[in-house]
């Protein structure tokens, strides 16, 4: 096969689609391949941690549970004092429809029923949380652009 030829070839391929090109004979064997090598992707493996046990300690066991008990008990105080509006999905929270817009909701806000009270981003699709009855803000228990899972409490509020 002579340079010609190998031009010949060589144009062929660059005016088609053709990304790879091979010709074999008896004697001879060409191949011609165009465009990038496809891009290699590496990720990196988890880091693995090791918590080292803790020494049981008796004593301190026993002051502990007192301590777990008393922090359940303003937990059950607020939610007594209001109805609990949780996250219907997994995603991130957002307190406004852009960084630079107002907030939908304040403490001490009276909401309407439909209104919306904040945004919960899923796989880049924007999905309003909306108020299911008139009420009262009392608490707003996440901060903006926080990761939510299903079931965490977003506001504390007050049926009216």
């Amino acid at each position: 096969m002579d340079i010609k030829d190998l031009k010949m070839l060589i144009k062929m391929v660059t005016e088609t689609d053709i990304t790879e090109f091979e010709l074999e004979n008896t004697d001879e064997k060409v191949v011609i391949k165009r465009g990038c090598a496809a891009p290699q992707f590496q990720m990196q493996a988890p880091v693995a941690y090791q918590y080292a046990p803790a020494a049981p300690v008796a004593p301190a066991a026993a002051p502990a549970a007192p301590a777990a008990a008393s922090a359940a008990a303003p937990a059950a105080a607020e939610k007594e004092q209001g109805d609990v509006i949780t996250s219907p999905i997994v995603g991130t929270f957002y307190r406004a429809p852009a960084p630079e817009a107002a907030a939908y909701v304040e403490v001490g806000q009276i909401v309407e029923k439909g209104q919306v009270l904040c945004i919960v981003e899923a796989m880049k699709l924007m999905n309003e949380i909306e108020a299911e009855f008139k009420c009262k803000i009392l608490k707003i228990c996440k901060e903006n652009a926080q990761p939510v899972e299903y079931g965490d409490a977003l506001f504390v509020v007050e049926k009216l």
